[in-house]
């Protein structure tokens, strides 16, 4: 740009990477904001379970400076609905062909089953290829028994899962999807 005085400034665009990933779990607590104070749902994010072994005192404030986590968390997210036990987790991914399973662990999967076990709902939030997709625990489980890959291929996705639609409030509209799957007879 120049300024009077032919005094040229050049603008560079600070790129933070620290919340890489942030923009659905934004979605998703905005959302889940919305249902609470609509009455729709309480559902919740979990606090990831660490345990803090360091602590410095720098300039009179505590700031953590070791620390580990304590357990492997199970999904981000649970609640109730309507009466139904809720618990689901948000994935992204840039691959534009699959979502590599290896963002899904082990310990997750059980845990999506024992949910569907017990007659919870479980799924998954996966954003991929600019869209929001909500896939079931049914089909988690029945895609990884069923195969050996290592990835859900996006067909699988696209023919299994339900793009969610984004809206002004809730941001991500995924208990509309939950209605239709479970809800739709009364």
């Amino acid at each position: 740009m120049n300024y009077p005085g032919n005094i040229k400034k050049e603008y560079k665009k600070i790129i933070n990477y620290g919340n890489r990933g942030m923009d659905l779990e934004d979605l998703l607590n905005k959302s889940n904001e919305y249902y609470l104070e609509s009455n729709r749902a309480v559902i919740y994010k979990k606090p990831t379970p660490i345990t803090i072994s360091q602590v410095s005192y720098a300039n009179k404030e505590k700031m953590i400076t070791k620390a580990f986590f304590r357990t492997p968390s199970t999904l981000d997210y649970n609640g109730i609905y309507k009466g139904r036990y809720i618990d689901f987790d948000a994935k992204e991914t840039k691959n534009t062909s699959s979502f590599p399973l290896a963002n899904l662990h082990e310990h997750q999967y059980l845990h999506i089953k024992r949910v569907i076990e017990h007659g919870g709902i479980s799924f998954l939030i996966i954003s991929m290829n600019n869209n929001f997709y909500y896939l079931d625990g049914f089909d988690i489980i029945k895609f990884i028994e069923g195969n050996t890959r290592k990835s859900i291929p996006y067909s699988y996705i696209q023919e299994k899962g339900t793009i969610i639609e984004q809206k002004i409030n809730p941001r991500l509209d995924y208990l509309s999807v939950i209605d239709q799957r479970y809800f739709m007879e009364e």
